[in-house]
């Protein structure tokens, strides 16, 4: 095997495929890449038997074959080579990597004990990569990361024809985003359990394609896979068993008050209010009138509050948050006004954002942030 191939190009490739590879690789040729070349095509993949990456790049082909060589190994040394050409060959049990005046030798992995990768499930339908960026790391903020309840640890995907719902809980928050996409077929009903992680880190990646297509193997098919592709970009991955909460019993029909804030004036005095906040601790609200009184600290610890202008309609309210669940929320929403609405103070709380404040409400994302009980 011998080929060419720019620099960048392969550096991507490489970080692309290499991104999946296992910590601890339960056999040593998982910890590998595998490098095909054909029909003047370099092709790299990994496959952990969870996750798979697959990525196509155009090369100068003097020499079609295959080689497994260590991927992280690679990956590091694709993105420190000078920006020039590199020519890579198979030498016996050995890839040589050419770049300019610099040179590298690798020992290669037995290919014949390489796992063979799934197929890529049929696809379901199409929608721009960054849209799809965007919601995933929208509901990804409310993800668990506590793998004893492996439930919590993923987002739910849920296709109902041309509509598409993304939702993640830890138990304490909840995050909720809809959206149109673009079936293959409009009578369309799937849904699917994502590992978070995974699919942040694929949505990620993938933001960049003008067109992204998911592949949700239907019900009873293949081995529970979910797909994504881009760019001549592929990843598949394993959906985790298990049902997930029934979440939309948590989301209120109504609200007793509605507050609207500045965004980044509430995320700043959050901030700030915080710091003297311990482990923890929650930082208070006070809903009333034409503010809200942000407070932080109680008897003999350090002490904080800020006023900020805040519209609100309805009662009065004191309630009391994670701040950085709170933070994490008003990044989430990306706009210039946040609205919350309350049921009580002992009750979720609904975040949405706003446009401005005489813009109508929409239910197209929703951040649903528990209370912290308040003891005095």
């Amino acid at each position: 095997m011998k080929f060419r191939v720019e620099r960048d190009v392969l550096a991507d490739a490489v970080a692309w495929a290499a991104r999946t590879l296992p910590a601890r690789p339960s056999l040593p040729v998982l910890a590998g890449l595998v490098l095909s070349v054909t029909d003047e095509v370099l092709t790299i993949s990994s496959f952990d038997y969870e996750v798979s990456a697959r990525v196509e790049v155009a090369c100068d082909v003097d020499a079609p074959g295959v080689a497994l060589v260590s991927g992280r190994l690679l990956s590091d040394i694709a993105r420190s080579l000078p920006a020039q050409p590199v020519t890579l060959s198979v030498e016996g049990t050995r890839v040589v990597i050419t770049c300019g005046r610099s040179s590298f030798t690798l020992p290669t992995l037995p290919v014949e004990d390489y796992p063979q990768l799934p197929d890529m499930p049929q696809a379901s339908g199409e929608i721009k990569g960054s849209l799809f960026a965007t919601a995933v790391g929208q509901v990804a903020i409310a993800a668990g990361r506590d793998d004893t309840l492996p439930t919590l640890t993923g987002i739910r995907l849920e296709i109902e024809g041309t509509r598409l719902v993304l939702a993640a809980t830890d138990r304490y928050r909840l995050a909720v985003r809809e959206f149109e996409w673009n079936p293959l077929s409009t009578g369309l009903t799937a849904h699917a359990l994502i590992p978070a992680r995974t699919l942040a880190d694929t949505a990620k990646a993938l933001a960049s394609s003008d067109i992204m297509s998911i592949a949700l193997a239907p019900p009873g098919a293949g081995e529970g896979l979910i797909g994504f592709e881009g760019n001549g970009r592929r990843t598949t991955t394993r959906l985790l068993d298990g049902e997930f909460p029934k979440y939309r019993t948590l989301l209120p029909n109504e609200a007793a008050s509605i507050a609207l804030v500045e965004t980044a004036m509430l995320a700043d005095a959050v901030k700030r209010v915080s710091l003297v906040a311990e482990r923890n601790t929650p930082v208070r609200l006070n809903f009333d009138g034409s503010e809200v009184v942000l407070r932080a600290g109680v008897g003999d610890d350090a002490q904080a509050n800020e006023a900020v202008e805040a519209t609100v309609d309805g009662d009065a309210l004191e309630i009391a948050f994670n701040p950085n669940y709170l933070l994490d929320g008003l990044a989430a929403i990306d706009s210039p006004i946040a609205r919350f609405s309350f049921t009580q103070a002992t009750r979720p709380a609904v975040l949405t954002g706003l446009a401005d404040v005489s813009a109508t409400p929409s239910d197209e994302y929703r951040y649903l942030l528990m209370p912290v009980r308040l003891t005095g």
